[in-house]
C-alpha cells in the first residue's frame, strides 16, 4: 500500500484545521448579524410605536400616516384595535382585517407583545409586529422581514463564496510551508542514503533553524559518531584477533608438517605433539577470551552471584598456580583476610585473579602477594609482586584489548589477560585499577 507522503498529511490536517476554523468563524459572524439585524427591528418598531402613540393621542389618524416617514408603504404597518379586539384604524392595504387574535389582544392590553405573522393583507410577506397598551386599546405596529432576510442571504452567500477560496488559499499555503519545513529532511535523508561503512565518517547537515529538526539532526550525527567509533573498534578487534590467531595455528601448522615429515622417532613425534598441544592450549584460551570479551560487550556476561569468602577464593587461586612458582622459584603468598566475604560470581572472579596471578608469574619479580582489603563499601583483591612494575605511561592503556608493554606480537600472552579483568569487574559493576607492580580489582561489597 502507497503511502501519502507527509507533506500532503501535513496540508490536509491544515485544510481539515482551517475548514473547522472558517465554519465557526461564518457560523460565529452569520449568528451575530442575525441577532444584531432582530435587535435593531425590534427597536425600530418601538420608535415607530412610540411616534404612532403619539399621533393617535393627538387625534391623528393611521391611514394619512401610510406612506410617510412613520408608516413605509410595502414595508411597515400599523393598526389601532380596541379591547374587544375590533379594529379601529389602520394603516392602508390592511383595512380593517384584525391582525392579532383576541387573545393577543387580551395579552397586549397588560403589556408589549412581539409575534412573528406569516403574511398581512396586502404584504405577501413575513413580518413581525409589537402589540401594546395604548389608552385602553391596543397599537399594533409591524414591519416585513424583507431587508433582514435579504441581508442575511447577501452574507450567507459571501461566506460561501470567501469561505471556499479561503480555504484553498490557506491549503496552498500549508502545502509550500510543509514543503519548506521538511526540505532539510529531505537533504538529511539524502545524505544519510548515501552513507555506508566505507564512509561512516560522514555526517548529515545540520540545519540552522533551533528547533526539532536539527536537535533531529545533531543526535542523528551523534549516533553516527558512536557507530563509526564502534565500527572502528570492531574492526581493530578482528584485526587484532586475527593477527593473534594466525601465530599459533602457524605455530601449530609447522608442528605438525615437522613431525610429518622428519619424525623418525618417538621422541621427535612426542616432542612435535607436545608442541601442538601447547599452541591447541593457547588457541583455546584465546579463544575463550575473546568469547568472554564479546559477551561484556553485548552485556550478556552470565553471573552466578554468592557469598564468597574472600581468603578462600584467594587461596584457591594461590593454589592453582603453585606449579608455575615452584618451577620459576617464587613464592605466592596470601595474606589475612579478616573474614572479608563478597557477592560475587565465585568463577569470573578467579579467572580474573588468575590473570593477575599470570601476569606477575610471567612479568613480575620476587614474592606474589594476594591480599583484600575494606574500603567504602567495597572490597578490593590486590595482587602484587616485588618487580619495577608497569613501565612508564603504559598503565593507563594496560586495560586496552590487545596491548604489551613491548608492543610485539612475539611477546608471550595474548593481551587480553587485564581486559577480561576489567570486563569481569565491571560486569559485577566494579572496576580495575594499576599502580606500580599493584593491580587489583574493586567490588560491591
Amino acid at each position: 500500500m502507497t503511502r501519502v507522503p507527509i507533506r500532503v498529511r501535513v496540508a490536509a490536517a491544515f485544510a481539515l484545521a482551517m475548514a473547522v476554523v472558517l465554519a465557526a468563524a461564518g457560523w460565529l459572524v452569520y449568528s451575530r448579524v442575525s441577532s444584531h439585524l432582530d435587535s435593531s427591528l425590534n427597536q425600530d418598531l418601538r420608535l415607530r410605536a412610540q411616534d404612532l402613540s403619539a399621533l393617535v393621542r393627538h387625534g391623528g389618524l393611521l391611514t394619512a400616516a401610510t406612506g410617510g416617514r412613520l408608516v413605509e408603504r410595502g414595508e411597515s404597518y400599523a393598526e389601532l384595535l380596541g379591547s374587544s379586539g375590533r379594529v379601529l384604524d389602520a394603516t392602508r392595504p390592511i383595512g380593517h382585517t384584525p391582525l392579532l387574535t383576541r387573545e393577543q389582544v387580551r395579552r397586549a392590553l397588560h403589556r408589549e407583545t412581539m409575534v412573528e405573522l406569516p403574511s398581512v393583507p396586502g404584504l405577501d410577506e413575513e413580518s413581525r409586529l409589537l402589540a401594546g397598551p395604548l389608552d385602553g386599546k391596543v397599537l399594533a405596529v409591524g414591519a416585513t422581514l424583507s431587508n433582514n432576510s435579504e441581508t442575511l442571504d447577501s452574507l450567507r452567500d459571501v461566506l460561501l463564496i470567501v469561505g471556499p477560496i479561503a480555504l484553498v488559499l490557506a491549503s496552498l499555503a500549508g502545502y509550500f510551508l510543509a514543503g519548506l519545513s521538511l526540505r532539510p529532511v529531505e537533504s538529511m535523508r539524502r545524505r544519510a542514503a548515501a552513507i555506508s561503512g566505507e564512509n561512516i565518517e560522514s555526517r548529515l547537515p545540520v540545519p540552522r533553524t533551533h528547533d526539532e529538526i536539527e536537535r533531529l539532526a545533531r543526535t542523528i550525527n551523534e549516533m553516527l559518531g558512536r557507530i563509526e567509533d564502534a565500527l572502528r573498534h570492531e574492526r581493530r578487534f578482528v584485526a587484532d584477533a586475527g593477527h593473534e590467531l594466525r601465530t599459533p595455528l602457524a605455530l601449530l601448522r609447522t608442528e605438525l608438517e615437522l613431525a610429518l615429515r622428519h619424525g623418525s622417532s618417538t621422541e621427535e613425534l612426542r616432542e612435535a605433539m607436545r608442541g601442538a598441544s601447547q599452541e591447541v592450549d593457547r588457541l583455546t584460551q584465546l579463544a575463550e577470551g575473546l568469547l568472554l570479551i564479546a559477551r561484556t560487550d553485548r552485556g550478556q556476561l552470565p553471573l552466578r552471584i554468592e557469598s564468597v569468602e574472600v581468603s578462600s577464593l584467594l587461596g584457591e587461586v594461590a593454589d592453582r598456580f603453585g606449579w608455575r612458582a615452584d618451577e620459576a622459584a617464587r613464592r605466592i603468598v596470601v595474606q589475612d583476610t579478616d573474614g572479608l566475604r563478597v557477592r560475587a560470581d565465585r568463577l569470573r572472579v578467579g579467572q580474573a585473579l588468575g590473570n593477575l596471578l599470570d601476569n606477575a608469574l610471567r612479568h613480575g619479580e620476587g614474592r606474589v602477594e594476594l591480599s583484600a582489603t575494606a574500603a567504602d563499601g567495597a572490597v578490593e583483591l590486590h595482587v602484587r609482586d616485588e618487580g619495577e612494575g608497569f613501565p612508564p605511561g603504559f598503565a593507563e592503556h594496560a586495560f586496552e584489548r590487545f596491548t604489551r608493554p613491548d608492543e610485539g606480537r612475539s611477546a608471550a600472552g595474548s593481551g587480553l589477560g587485564l581486559s577480561i579483568v576489567k570486563a569481569v569487574a565491571e560486569a559485577h559493576g566494579g572496576s580495575a585499577h594499576i599502580a606500580g607492580a599493584d593491580v587489583w580489582i574493586s567490588l560491591p561489597g
